[in-house]
This record gives C-alpha cells, structure tokens and sequence, in this order.
C-alpha cells in the first residue's frame, strides 16, 4: 500500500508521481487530506489514474466532495464509488475514549461535546484522560479543532458567514444578506459547499460540533462580535416574523426561539426533536370530533364544553397539530383574541371571566388594543410536558408576543403548574392566585401587562444571559401609567400648554405612560407630532393654529389668531381639529407595539 498525504508530499504533480513510483502490481493507493489538492482533481482522473495497473485500488479522503466530471466521464462512472463517513454512534465514541484511557466517569460529557465526531472525540480524549476534573474540553481544544475541520477562510466576510452559520439554526441566503450584504448568494454557496454543512429544507446548518467550535471561538475571541452578531440576526429574525405569511411564522419562530438555546430554564422545556413530523394546521370543521375527544379525555366533559364554544367562537384562534404522513390530529392549542368582557364568554369559560377581573383591577384594555389568551395546549402522547408537539404549542405563544399589535395583556393557562413554574418566570408571566378547578383539574393563569413591560426590553434581558453567560438579574419595571383615551388626550393638551416648562413636562401623566419618561423626550414628540400636520396638505391650516398656539408662545389666542389673520371662531375650529390629530397621533404612538420599549 502507498500513502499519500498532501499536506506533507506537496500538492503538484511530481511529489504525486515520486511518492507511488515503488508501487507495482497488487498496488493501493490512499491519497488523505485531499483538500488540500484539489487543483489536482483534473490531473488525477485523466492524467494520473489512467496510467495505474488495472487491478490498482486507489482511495481518496477529503473533506470536499468529487468533482461532478467523474460521474459525467462514462470510462469512471460505474469504477467510482463514493461514501459519506457518518459520525460515530454513542458506542462507538464510547469505546473510542475508552481505548484512549478516559475514564468512564468522564465520557459522557466528552461525547456531549464531540457529538461522535471522530477527531473532535480524539482532541477531548487528551483532556479527559486526566479524569473527570479535566474532562471540559477548553480552547485549546476548540482551537485545534477549528483549524482541523474549518481551516484557512478566503475572506473576513467568508468568516461572518461561518459564525452566522453556527449561530442560527439554519442559514438561508436572505438571512445572510442581512449580515453580509451584496455577497450573500456567492458566500451561501461557499457555504453549502463545505464538507460539515448539510442542506436541509429551510437552509443550510453545519455540524454540532463546527457550530459549537465556532460560537466558543467567537465568544472567546471577539465578545463585542459575538454581540453585534447576535443582536444583527435577532433583529432581522423579529423582523421576519413580523410580516411573515401565516405558512412560514412557525419556522421564522422557531429560528429566533434557537438563539436562546442556551438559557438554562428556556432549553430545558425546549425539545428541539421531531421536525418534519408534525406541523401546526388551522382548525377545520371536520376535526371537531377528535379535538372534543382529545379535550374530554385528558380534562374532562367541562373543558371539552369549553373548547366547543371556542371552536364555534373564534374558529381561526383555535390550531391542531397534525403528523405529517397521516394527517392525524395529534395536538390543539388555542391562542384567543379578548377585546371586552361579554357576558357569553364570562358565563362559558371561567379563565375569560378570571382573565377580565384580573383586567379591569390592575389595567383595563383601552380601545383599540386587546386580551390574548393561551388555552388548551393538549398533546396527548405528552400532556402538560415537553415533547415535539408541545415545542409547537410554545412556538405559536411566542410568535404571537412577536406579532401582536396593541396587545395589552397576554396570559397562559397551565394545567400543570409547578412543572411549567420555571418556565413561566424565566418568560416573566406572574401566576395569579387563586387557581381555578375546571373537571377537578388545577388551571393556573399566568399573565403580563406588555404596557408595562414591552417586548423589546424583555427580549434584551434574554439577550443579556446569551452574551454573558449570566442570567441578569430581575429588576422589576419602573410603574408605568396605563392612561384611558379621555385622560391621555388632556395630558396631551396639558403638555401642549407647558411645552416651554421642561419641569411641568417631567410632571406630565405622559411621562409615567410607555410614550416616553421625561419633558425632554415629551418635547420633541409633540414636536413632531405638529410637524407632521403640515405634512398633509389639508392640515396647513391645522398646523399653523397649533404651532403658533404653542410654540410661538402667545401671550393668548386671540393673539395667535390675529398673528395669523384669520378670524377668531376659524382659528378656534382649526385649532380644535389640529389638536385633535396631534392626541390621536400620539395615541396611536402609545398603543402600537412598534413603540414598545422605546
């Protein structure tokens, strides 16, 4: 047998011919590391090779795949035979570290880090057969494999499409465009074609072991890169799931859901198993039948008239889960849309009359926004735990928090509640007492006022833990005001009226409300806000009579109503109209969730 190793014989022509000239009849060839000489590729199928023995076996390792032109070629096409070395199964890797000395009590976590890949189980073997206080794998390790399985990358931009690549679940071409730019088509094809990124159906991800590698290496190495990078994708992923069509949010979901995966309390009710299996549906009459049975079965006849009602209610809130060869129905969840106590939904569910209650004492749903209620949640093979159907169930619950607009109050109901008590914290939803009983079931209703506290703060904490490996620690919210329409409308008259005194600004009712939390901040979205009547060619008029009202300060507005020649019961009407959209612009700024957090 030859052996030829390209990165020690060279990759030319003349070290290949010197290395096999003792070959002869009989002869095996191994050509290893065959990356490395890749320009060669040519040369060896119609150069080299063909001037072999007949009977010569020749065996080429790399980590890149043959060049199309073998198969194309009709003298190589039934010789060649190509085979992908899988990664080692949990025995395998066991005898490994096994045969190099690690102790038993060591392996497992060496083979949770590996992942079965072999080098990568032959690098942590060094550390581990120290024994269990040296079992973690440290950089150096990471640095060894990068550079073993990685290697050279052409470009800095080459490198921000690899740690992205490791950072999410699954690289698509329009995600890394929003990383890289212009180069995004050129860099995901780099990218599909390296030998430890597999193609999937929604993108390209690479091995653990390379994603592991490079998120500690990057972490490492870079903490404010590893930062910019986190909040670039996250920020694009929100975005995505935001204007996403209804086929695609659970996967946009799913894929920012992945970035977290590292929190502690977030991973452990997280299953990450079962893609492909099953997959959420919009709820049709004729599933009415099994969704009944499944609701009466694990909660009893009360719930099931519960379910009923909603079905008959809010048809489009209500999802089943269905197995993806059968079709069957193999989960229901609702996500239910409350906008005002009615009477029917108070006296047919007692979690929308304890949900309303909780409502109106502690913060009352203003017009135009609204309630969303988490009911039901039932996979039969897995109640009330995790599993593959569940990960959906939470999936939906958190695209809806993303989605939302004008979304008051959320809350989950949980049938089991000291298993999702973690959980429920760790998403800042405050259990509220007492439980209900529903079929002899405890029903616990957790909730959040997003008013209170927005989403875009509530994401950054989790961030926080991501970046720095800490979970922060819980500061509850600064109080927030949560103004009725006639309250917030003569607050804003009132700023209006005290715009040039910065310390009855800071003193305004708007300052305590999500708008914003001082004069200053109030100032220039009144400003703006007035500004923006000019904007609308009807509402010259309309803008002259507030600005000259308000920021040229009149002595009174007879006065503004002279400056601007008009007659005093005209200037009183545009007045009046412009004030009233100023108030219905703000108001719209303090209910849209494209405010939250600012």
């Amino acid at each position: 047998m030859v052996e030829v190793d390209v990165r020690t014989t060279g990759p030319t022509p003349p070290a290949f011919e010197a290395a096999i000239a003792a070959g002869g009849d009989g002869l095996v060839l191994l050509i290893d590391t065959f990356e490395q000489g890749q320009a060669l590729e040519g040369w060896l199928r119609t150069g080299l090779l063909p001037r072999l023995p007949y009977d010569a076996l020749v065996v080429v390792a790399g980590r890149l795949p043959p060049d199309p032109a073998w198969r194309a070629d009709p003298a190589w096409h039934k010789a060649l035979r190509v085979i992908h070395l899988p990664v080692l199964g949990h025995g395998e890797a066991d005898a490994l570290l096994a045969n190099r000395g690690v102790p038993a009590a060591a392996r497992p976590e060496l083979i949770a880090f590996a992942g079965g890949h072999p080098l990568a189980l032959a690098l942590a073997a060094e550390v581990g057969s120290r024994g269990p206080g040296g079992a973690q794998p440290g950089h150096t390790v990471v640095e060894v494999l990068l550079d073993s399985l990685v290697g050279d990358v052409p470009s800095a931009e080459h490198r921000r499409a690899l740690e992205v690549c490791a950072h999410v679940e699954v690289t698509t071409e329009e995600l890394l465009r929003s990383a890289v730019g212009e180069r995004a088509a050129e860099l995901f094809s780099w990218l599909r074609g390296l030998p430890f990124v597999e193609t999937g159906p929604h993108g390209v991800y690479p091995h653990d072991i390379v994603r592991d590698a490079l998120n500690q290496d990057l972490r490492w190495r870079d903490p404010e890169g590893f930062a910019s990078l986190h909040i670039a994708v996250r920020d694009h992923l929100v975005g995505r799931i935001r204007v996403a069509a209804e086929p695609d949010v659970a996967e946009a979901t799913r894929s920012l859901m992945f970035l977290y995966r590292g929190e502690g309390r977030i991973a452990d009710y997280i299953t990450w198993q079962g893609r492909g299996e099953v997959y959420e549906d919009g709820y049709r009459p004729g599933d009415r039948e099994t969704v009944l049975a499944m609701v009466s079965e694990h909660e009893g006849p009360e719930s099931a008239a519960i379910a009923a009602f909603w079905l008959d209610r809010q048809p489009g809130g209500c999802h089943v889960h269905r197995h993806a060869e059968s079709g069957a129905v193999v989960g229901f969840s609702a996500w239910l849309r409350l906008t005002g106590p009615t009477p029917d939904e108070i006296a047919a569910d007692p979690v929308a009359a304890k949900v309303w209650r909780h409502a109106e004492a502690h913060g009352s749903v203003r017009d135009g926004e609204h309630i969303a209620v988490s009911r039901f949640n039932i996979d039969p093979a897995a109640y009330a735990r995790t599993s593959p159907v569940v990960d959906h169930f939470v999936t939906r619950v958190m695209a809806e928090w993303v989605r939302a607009e004008r979304l008051a109050w959320s809350f989950v109901s949980i049938t089991d509640p000291e298993f999702w008590a973690a959980q429920m914290r760790v998403v800042e939803h405050e259990r509220l007492q007492p439980d209900l009983v529903i079929d002899g079931l405890v029903t616990a209703l957790h909730c959040h006022d997003w008013r209170v506290a927005p989403l875009e703060p509530w994401l950054r904490r989790h961030d926080e833990e991501v970046l720095t490996g800490r979970r922060p620690a819980r500061h509850e919210p600064a109080p927030r005001a949560v103004l009725s329409r006639p309250d917030f409308d003569a607050a804003v008259r009132a700023a209006l009226r005290d715009q040039g005194r910065e310390d009855l600004l800071d003193a305004n009712p708007l300052c305590a409300s999500r708008l914003t939390s001082d004069g200053k901040s109030l100032r220039a979205l009144l400003a703006e806000a007035v500004a923006a009547l000019a904007d609308d060619r009807r509402g010259a008029k309309r803008h002259d009579a507030v600005h000259t009202t308000y920021f040229l300060r009149m002595p009174n507005q007879e006065a503004a109503a002279q400056r601007l020649g008009l007659p005093f019961s005209t200037y009183r009407r545009h007045l009046t109209a412009g004030v009233a959209l100023v108030c219905e612009r703000l108001w719209d700024r303090e209910l849209s969730s494209e405010w939250a957090g600012k």
